[in-house]
């Protein structure tokens, strides 16, 4: 067995987009993904995308989007690793760093997702439980300052409707 390992992640760089759009093909199995960080690109909703590269490719990737409410929080989605690179705690570790940022920048970061996958990672579903949201509020997790459980109304972006 060949052990891989990727380089540091880094924020992604101008060009690197379609790079990023062929990953999320390749991770989710068609371009929904790809579609969304479009629309989100276009909208002006992108706080900071995330890129995980390896000897000039790019294997991992993540998008924050800022929410339109609570005022200061942000999105994460979509997530993706490499098909070919999943299973080695990449993404784990990827979201972990994100995580910890939040917490110690006393930012609020929401995700729908894989409660076990995302609670791994440094998120938390219980701290969720009180939040207002469109999607399944027990698939909702959020990362952030404190360990309390904020009451919120969580208003996406309007990307995520058109999804």
């Amino acid at each position: 067995m060949i052990l891989r390992f990727p380089e540091f992640s880094r924020e992604m760089r101008r060009g690197e987009e379609p790079a990023v759009g062929a990953l999320l093909q390749r991770a989710f199995g068609g371009d929904g993904e790809a579609r969304l960080v479009q629309a989100l690109r276009k909208s002006g909703a992108v706080a900071g995308e995330v890129v995980l590269p390896f000897q000039g490719g790019i294997v991992g990737y993540y998008a924050l989007s800022r929410m339109d409410a609570p005022e200061g929080w942000l999105c994460l989605a979509p997530v993706a690793i490499d098909p070919d690179w999943q299973g080695a705690g990449h993404g784990r570790r990827l979201i972990g760093m994100l995580a910890e940022w939040a917490r110690r920048s006393g930012t609020y970061v929401a995700v729908l997702g894989q409660v076990p996958f995302y609670e791994r990672a440094g998120f938390n579903a219980t701290r969720a439980s009180r939040l207002t949201t469109p999607y399944p509020v027990a698939q909702t997790l959020i990362a952030g300052p404190g360990e309390d459980a904020p009451q919120a109304a969580l208003s996406y972006p309007a990307a995520f409707g058109a999804m």
